[in-house]
């Protein structure tokens, strides 16, 4: 624990690695970390492939240790098809900071996991939070229609596109403008910039914004050379002031803290269904392939083998 709340490299790379292996040591593991945790803030980078959300991270990271903050990056890639393992392409790209003590960069593989984070990331962001990470970005393998876990995991959600990836029309339809707090048009040195932060201007103003709530800037930024940089941080701090002025960042952690502690419940009932009622949940799958038996009926009668005390 005390290479951990030191942010020691190792100690953090090897708790988390025992997060992803679920380790039975996990429960006591976390139990002495969690005074520490509460303090991070954890900003959400999600978009397109290719949108250049790597790269974004990297100049965020930059910009925020200008600052003097000790930094956490999850990168969550897509699962290897060879070895099961994170591709590692965020580590390729963010080389400057390999050396720097203070910031930790962590890849992690989505196991095939739909929403864009794996399993493992809350707890993962824990592992960072306990570290002294003042800020942890959290970068998904690229939005589609099922891969917004990033939004209920993040305090600020920020949504990159690229000139040239698709309209704001695609952009609604892939639920990107339901989960963005901030929109990034990165790359806005290529042409056809100003029609697609036009077009999302006018999705993010179509919008239902009750009075007083955040309404999503559309900003742009040339992250391979840092511009706009500073102000899309800016953009952040603001929707920091404007969620802890209206108890929103608090809600978000409530949720967050809700699901987690569904997911781990639920993991361990689903563990102790196929240990101890394997039989008769093989002996219900056959009843309901064969038409003897409906779904609902099935679960029911699961359900009612387990312990009620």
């Amino acid at each position: 624990m005390a290479g951990v709340r030191a942010a020691r490299p190792r100690a953090v790379g090897r708790l988390i690695s025992l997060i992803e292996d679920g380790s039975t040591a996990l429960p006591e593991i976390m139990a002495a970390l969690a005074v520490d945790t509460g303090r991070a803030f954890v900003v959400g980078l999600t978009g397109p492939p290719g949108a250049g959300k790597s790269t974004t991270t990297a100049a965020l990271v930059r910009a925020l240790r200008a600052r003097g903050e000790r930094v956490g990056v999850l990168a969550v890639d897509p699962t290897s098809p060879f070895t099961g393992g994170a591709l590692l392409g965020d580590r390729v790209r963010m080389q400057e900071h390999a050396l720097d003590p203070e910031v930790l960069i962590r890849s992690m593989a989505t196991r095939g996991h739909l929403g864009g984070l794996a399993v493992a990331a809350p707890q993962a962001l824990r592992v960072f939070d306990a570290a002294g990470c003042a800020t942890v970005v959290v970068e998904t393998v690229g939005v589609g229609q099922s891969e917004v876990d990033v939004a209920a995991t993040a305090d600020a959600t920020l949504v990159l596109m690229a000139p040239g990836m698709g309209d704001g029309v695609q952009a609604a339809k892939a639920g990107i403008l339901e989960i963005g707090d901030i929109f990034v048009v990165n790359k806005a040195d290529r042409e056809g910039t100003q029609p697609l932060v036009r077009d999302l201007r006018s999705m993010v103003a179509l919008a239902e914004h009750p009075v007083g709530a955040w309404k999503p800037p559309v900003l742009t930024t040339v992250a391979s050379d840092g511009t706009g940089i500073e102000e899309l941080l800016a953009a952040v701090d603001r929707f920091r002031a404007h969620q802890e002025r209206t108890g929103g960042i608090g809600l978000r952690r409530l949720g967050r803290a809700q699901r987690e502690v569904e997911a781990l419940a639920l993991a361990v009932l689903r563990r102790r269904l196929r240990e101890q009622q394997a039989e008769v949940l093989d002996e219900l799958g056959r009843a309901v392939r064969d038409g003897r038996l409906d779904p609902y009926a099935a679960a029911a009668a699961l359900l009612g083998r387990l312990p009620t005390g």
